[in-house]
Order: C-alpha cells, then sequence, then structure tokens
C-alpha cells in the first residue's frame, strides 16, 4: 500500500523511524553507498533520491530535501504524516557569519531564526521559536566528543535568500549572535514542532562570509564526512 504522497515513491514501511535529510540527493545517495548496509532506493521521483539500509545494526533512511524552506517542508511534513518517522536529521553546509566558527566546523543548530514567512500558517498568538529536539541535540553534541569532532551548539539563520541585496544583514545576524546563515532549518523545526515529531539540524561550515575562506571540493568530501558520522551516530543512538 502507498501512502497518500505524491513526491515519494515509498509503500508504508519502507523507511526508517529515522531520515537524515542533506539538500543533495547525490549526497543522499553518497550515505547509502557508503556508511549505509544493503541500502536499498525507495524513491527517484523529481531525481529526490532516498535509501533505507542499516548502520550498526539498526534501520535508518537518508533522503534529499532540495534546497530552501519550501522544498524541506514538502517531504519532511510526508515523512513524518504519512511515513511514521519519528525523527528527521539535516545534514548540510552553511555559511559562517561568528568569529567562534571556523571552516570545516560542525554546527549542531539548537535553534534558528528567519526571514521566512512559513510560520504564519500556524496563527501563533506571539512570535514563535524554531528550535531542535533537546534529546537529539544531546545525543549528536554527545557523539561529535565520542569521534572527536569540532562541534559548536549555537543558533543559525535560516534564510529565503541565497543572493541578498541587504549587504549588512551578514553582520547584524553575527552581532546577535548567530553562528551561520542557511536555508531550511527554520522551517523544518517548525514542521517537526506542528506535528509533534522531532529534529535537528547538524551543518559542517563551508565558507565563512566575513573571512572570504571556502572549501575546496575535496575538503567539503572529507569534512562533510565528519557531519555525515555524527549524524549516523546520533540516529543509531536515537533508536531503541
Amino acid at each position: 500500500m502507498l501512502a497518500p504522497s505524491e513526491s515519494n515513491a515509498a509503500a508504508l514501511g519502507d523507511i526508517a523511524k529515522v531520515v537524515l535529510m542533506p539538500g543533495d540527493p547525490l549526497r543522499a545517495k553518497f550515505v547509502a553507498e557508503n556508511y549505509l548496509e544493503n541500502p536499498i532506493c525507495f524513491n527517484e521521483i523529481r531525481n529526490m533520491l532516498g535509501y533505507t539500509g542499516t548502520y550498526k545494526g539498526k534501520k535508518v533512511s537518508v533522503m534529499g530535501s532540495g534546497m530552501g524552506v519550501p522544498s524541506i517542508c514538502l517531504y519532511a511534513f510526508e515523512l513524518y504524516k504519512y511515513y511514521d518517522v519519528d525523527s528527521i536529521i539535516r545534514i548540510g553546509s552553511a555559511g559562517g557569519i561568528s568569529d567562534d566558527v571556523k571552516l570545516r566546523d560542525v554546527i549542531i543548530a539548537i535553534g534558528a531564526s528567519s526571514n521566512s514567512n512559513y510560520d504564519i500558517q500556524y496563527q501563533f498568538p506571539g512570535k514563535l521559536s524554531a528550535t531542535a529536539s533537546y534529546p537529539l541535540l544531546k545525543k549528536a553534541a554527545e557523539a561529535a566528543e565520542s569521534l572527536g569532532v569540532s562541534a559548536v551548539v549555537g543558533q543559525v539563520f535560516t534564510s529565503d535568500h541565497f543572493y541578498n541585496a541587504n549587504a549588512g544583514a551578514a553582520k547584524q545576524y553575527r552581532d546577535m549572535g548567530l553562528l551561520a546563515v542557511e536555508m531550511e532549518t527554520y522551517g523544518l523545526y517548525l514542521t517537526a514542532m506542528g506535528l509533534h515529531k522531532s529534529a535537528l539540524s547538524i551543518l559542517t561550515v563551508s565558507d565563512h562570509i566575513f573571512t572570504g575562506e571556502a572549501l575546496s571540493a575535496l575538503d567539503r568530501q572529507n569534512s562533510f564526512r565528519e557531519m555525515m558520522e555524527v549524524a549516523l551516530q546520533t540516529a543509531w543512538d536515537s533508536i531503541k
């Protein structure tokens, strides 16, 4: 039986309780082929590849999310609502803005501010904060420490603009203590909160807005492996 989804070909039961979500579907393929045992592709619709396999004996899935809040929230909503997924862990890149982060650092996002209006749908009588699920966050911090990965826990900014005409925006984000800029976390966290599910965003600093530094393609591959391994260990630790 297929779940009532127009963007996912998986049958009910094909997807694990915990899903890792990189933006790039080819990165999902990389995780599946390099870390999961016996991965099976459950989705190819719109080339948004999804795989399920086992990691250290526990069932784990990985699926691309696309770019931006609307894209990740479409897939996250359906995973939570129609496929009985409990937790989604975003694994992606971010542009560093804080002096406290440097290239290759892993950021574990405790929360996200944003210029997105995704929250309007909830008609919340106040300002709604988008925050991570603490049990996942705690497990991720512990996983990073055990793996010897340099990780910083803090707030990020989710932007609807990849190219921002406001040249001073990044400085204002930095002045408020935000660590990095990316494009999905805010929406993922609100989607999880609205459906009473769990979510966490683990990011790699691939460039720094103020220093101008950026990772090469090879450096990204090696650095992203650290993020992937922290996420996989977090997923493993969260599965009973």
